[in-house]
């Protein structure tokens, strides 16, 4: 253990090139450090059929639409001009 934390940056360095080490304390193995394992490669499709999209995904209630746009429910901007008289 002493030694590890003591050249812990060159312990990394050859976990990178892809050495392991088993780390002891009082000769008991108390970690194992490696390098990680490469992630799988996500195959396309594999889901398909299992989802179900609601029939409403993309539909915005007026109410959330208009805030997003500055507007109020009546079609007023909140600056209290009416939107549709302003020119884009």
């Amino acid at each position: 253990m002493r030694e590890f934390r003591g050249n812990f940056s060159g312990f990394m360095r050859q976990v990178r090139h892809g050495a392991s080490f088993a780390v002891t304390a009082r000769d008991e193995v108390i970690a194992i450090v490696h390098p990680p394992q490469p992630l799988p490669r996500r195959r396309p499709g594999t889901l398909r059929g299992q989802i179900e999209m609601a029939s409403d995904f993309d539909i915005l209630p007026p109410a959330l639409l208009a805030a997003m746009e500055g507007e109020n429910l009546e079609g007023e901007n909140s600056e209290g001009g009416d939107s549709k008289d302003e020119v884009a």
